[in-house]
């Protein structure tokens, strides 16, 4: 019988090397926010307060799902990211509205996270978002930050231009690793990474990998 996720999680964190992953994790999640932090122009001094007093919580579990969900890309522990191999152009172009319209038909959920196709100024990337609403009728769906699409993918809400552009693509494994790890593209080819929000490497613990084998 296969270990449940609490029992691998107990695995994990009895081990010295367990705990000095996690202590390391947590450490590299920290500084990244707090600079984070520090950069935003947030005037709100009472919004500030809620977002520190939160950071324990959500780094703390950041962490933890980091290290004990499974997953077929690797967690760096030193920088709080996940590390896959980049393929040479953009994963999205693979992506058809075909197989957009098809798979969400069938398989669109609230809660699941999805990858979306940002291009602003040449630079292609890809950010992981989640399904909050579903027009099964009208063929289109609410994501948390990024808005409407429909089912092809189509923004509802985003001007398409040869200068910036926005779609949603079916999760897939070739697009669920590149969000994770934060790959981009330009005119050139592969460009350096991005590193994702706190939102976005929580939601990357909520992957369920299995379905794309």
């Amino acid at each position: 019988m296969s270990d449940t996720p609490s029992q691998q999680q107990v695995d994990i964190f009895s081990s010295d090397q367990g705990q000095l992953e996690y202590a390391e994790l947590c450490n590299a999640l920290y500084e990244r926010e707090l600079l984070s932090l520090s950069q935003r122009n947030i005037a709100n001094s009472s919004l500030l307060k809620r977002r520190l007093a939160g950071l324990s919580h959500h780094i703390k579990r950041a962490a933890e799902q980091l290290l004990t969900n499974p997953s077929p890309i690797k967690v760096d522990v030193h920088n709080g990211s996940w590390q896959s191999k980049q393929a040479g152009k953009c994963v999205a172009d693979k992506i058809s509205p075909e197989k957009n319209r098809s798979w969400f038909h069938q398989n669109a959920k609230m809660g699941i996270p999805v990858p979306v196709y940002a291009m602003e100024l040449g630079v292609e990337k890809l950010q992981l978002d989640s399904i909050d609403k579903i027009e099964h009728k009208s063929q289109e769906l609410h994501l948390n930050k990024h808005g409407w699409f429909s089912f092809d993918g189509e923004s509802l809400e985003t001007k398409q231009s040869h200068y910036a552009a926005k779609r949603l693509l079916l999760p897939n494994k070739a697009t669920m690793s590149a969000a994770c790890s934060g790959h981009t593209w330009n005119h050139k080819g592969k460009a350096q990474t991005r590193t994702l929000s706190l939102r976005e490497l929580l939601l990357s613990t909520t992957i369920n990998w299995k379905k794309f084998n």
